[in-house]
């Protein structure tokens, strides 16, 4: 295991939140689900999306996230996979502005688009 800095932090925060959501909190309500959603499925449905971006942008973001993970002890992955969760990140901004929803809806993207840019600045 590397060193503890503010580069591995970001990596462990971005890869546990992905898997959170979409491993262990994908059928929960939240107050952050985009729309009227009440679930992760349904949240991309209130999006207009076809229901294989589920898939894909589920396959993407748990994917990065494992790649987080393993970026601590194979570095070339972390870059390419913050790359991914920061472009992923812009587009769940722009879902929640095309179905209005209020700001505080957006933090989450917002937070992990901010850590996936300083794990790029780092």
């Amino acid at each position: 295991m590397p060193d503890i800095t503010l580069t591995t932090l970001l990596q462990l925060a971005v890869a546990v939140g992905l898997l959170n959501v979409w491993l262990v909190r994908s059928k929960n309500a939240t107050s952050y689900r985009g729309g009227e959603a009440t679930n992760l499925k349904d949240e991309f449905s209130a999006y207009g999306l076809p229901s294989a971006a589920f898939f894909v942008v589920g396959a993407l973001k748990v994917g990065a996230a494992i790649a987080l993970i393993l970026g601590f002890w194979m570095p070339e992955l972390v870059r390419p996979s913050a790359m991914i969760v920061g472009v992923l990140m812009v587009g769940a901004l722009a879902m929640h502005l095309k179905v209005g929803d209020p700001i505080m809806k957006s933090v989450p993207a917002l937070l992990m688009l901010a850590m996936s840019a300083g794990i790029l600045w780092l």
